[in-house]
């Protein structure tokens, strides 16, 4: 084996093993708070409101954000061609 396909081989292997944070957008709740620390920005769906959202970030390095997986969301339907 070619020595930089090796050692892309044993980097990948690496990084598969390490833990991973998941972070997870629950679809119980409309609004998302992502909050930035020194040990990385964690995600936290809890809130109803942007208002409920903004309370709770406030005085803190964190921004409101809408779930794009609310499970309440509705999304357009996509615009079909006519044919004629």
């Amino acid at each position: 084996m070619h020595p930089v396909g090796r050692a892309m081989l044993v980097t990948g292997t690496i990084l598969a093993a390490l833990p991973a944070q998941a972070q997870t957008y629950d679809p119980r709740y409309p609004i998302c708070m992502q909050v930035f620390s020194i040990s990385g920005p964690a995600i936290g769906c809890g809130y109803t409101s942007m208002a409920q959202c903004k309370a709770s970030a406030s005085g803190r390095a964190a921004e409101c954000f809408a779930n794009p997986y609310f499970a309440g969301a509705r999304r357009k339907a996509p615009v079909r061609a006519r044919r004629w």
